[in-house]
Order: structure tokens, then C-alpha cells, then sequence
């Protein structure tokens, strides 16, 4: 049956209501608060970015040619923010589906006055293929995805051998994947997809996690699980050919 025959589906589409297909996230609805709204409609003309416009110019988008970090779903936003005013001699994309986490990231950032941070609200995956060019990323960062943690649903874990494929063809040769989970089954999938990955190579000296770099912030609820025993791993991994 399609959408376009079932009357339910189609109404609900043009009352505006998401309706749930295929994709690499679970669409999370929430309220935006009046702050992520102004921050919105004041920021999105010169930090958003639309799917739909294609392919990504970098020095077009952002008036220089240094290295671009692409961030795929960056929740709040707080840690991506900080990364950006940061490290002011390189250039920040990230992607999030969530729009409450959208206007609370550009929030921050124009309270920070960061200038070196971009935002698309749409489907990562979408984004990659249609926006971001090949061999053009330094780094691509994947922090605390949703775990799946049910056996029966590890299949949706987004960090796959295919993924990792796609994810590599946008790096530049010596651009890295960083990851980052709390779940400690988590980690060890991401380290068994990750060492028989083509191209790449595990950047840890013992090879398997490092330890968190100083260019990812700390965020509250990491210091949190660290006052309660709980562990973090990061994984980097550098694209070889």
C-alpha cells in the first residue's frame, strides 16, 4: 500500500505531523522553548543549512579554507559550541534532527559569538551523500549515539560496516572518525566494525580505545557517570587510503 492511499497517513501528513519512515535516527519531538525559537529565526540565515541546496561549497560557506569537523548528531549542541569557539582556526558542521537541540545549539553560539560553527536539521546520512563532498572532512565526530542496547535491536546501531564506508569516502586521507560511547557493548561493536573496516587504522597504541582528547569537552553528564563508576570510551580511527 503507499503513503498516498491511506487516507489516515495523508491526512496526517498535510496537518504537518511527522510521519516515521526509514531512516538512520529516531525523530524525537519536543517543544521549542521561546529562547531556541528567536535563536532560530535570528541565526538560521547565516548559520543553517538546507539539505535541499546540495552540495556544500566549504569556502563558500564559511570564507576560508581551513579544515572542516563534521559532527552527526550533536544533541544540545554544548560540547560542538565549545569544540567551535575553541578552536577558532577550524571549521564546525554539525547535524541534528532533533529541532529543540538545533535552537539550543545556535543559542549558545550566538551567545559565544562563535562564527566558525554551521547547522543542518535533516537526516545525516541524507547530508552526507548530498552535501558533503569526497575527501573533504579532517575529522567526523560520533558522540553518545543511541545505543540500541536490546540485543534484537542491535541491527539499528548506526556505526556499521557499510556506515563506516560511507563515513571514510568524505574523510580526507589522514582525516579521523572519532566515537564516543558510555556503553560498554557499544564500544566493543564499534571496535569489532571499526579493526576490519577497509582504510582505516586504529589510532589507540594498545588498539583498541583512547583516552578522551582535549578537544572533546567534558560535558556534565559525563562527569556525572564518571562520580558514579560509569566508563566512557572513545574510539579513533584514521582514514589510511
Amino acid at each position: 500500500m503507499s503513503d498516498s492511499s491511506n487516507p489516515n497517513l495523508e491526512q496526517a501528513k498535510q496537518e504537518g505531523k511527522y510521519i516515521r519512515t526509514i531512516r538512520s535516527f529516531v525523530k524525537r519531538e519536543g517543544r521549542l522553548t521561546k529562547g531556541q525559537a528567536a535563536a532560530i529565526e535570528k541565526c538560521w540565515p547565516t548559520m543553517g543549512l538546507e539539505h535541499k541546496n546540495g552540495m556544500l561549497d566549504f569556502k563558500d560557506v564559511f570564507g576560508n579554507d581551513n579544515d572542516v569537523v563534521l559532527e552527526i548528531g550533536f544533541g544540545m549542541g554544548k560540547s560542538l559550541v565549545e569544540m567551535a569557539k575553541n578552536a577558532p582556526e577550524l571549521n564546525f558542521i554539525g547535524i541534528e534532527v532533533h529541532r529543540p537541540g538545533v535552537g539550543a545549539c545556535l543559542m549558545d553560539a550566538d551567545e559565544a559569538g562563535v562564527t566558525n560553527l554551521r547547522v543542518f536539521e535533516h537526516d545525516a546520512v541524507e547530508v552526507l551523500a548530498d552535501c558533503i563532498a569526497d575527501e573533504s572532512l579532517a575529522k567526523l565526530q560520533l558522540f553518545f549515539p543511541d545505543p540500541w542496547h536490546k540485543k534484537r535491536h542491535h541491527k539499528r546501531r548506526i556505526v556499521q560496516a557499510e556506515f563506516a564506508q560511507k563515513l571514510r569516502s568524505k574523510l580526507k586521507i589522514g582525516g579521523v572518525f572519532h566515537m564516543a560511547t558510555d556503553w560498554e557493548n557499544y564500544a566493543e561493536h564499534m571496535l569489532e566494525v571499526m579493526q576490519v573496516a577497509e582504510g582505516y587504522k586504529n589510532q589507540s597504541d594498545t588498539n583498541d580505545y583512547v583516552p578522551r582528547p582535549d578537544s572533546r569537552p567534558l560535558t556534565k553528564f559525563e562527569q556525572r557517570g564518571h562520580r558514579l563508576g560509569h566508563g566512557v570510551w572513545d574510539l579513533m580511527f584514521e582514514r589510511t587510503k
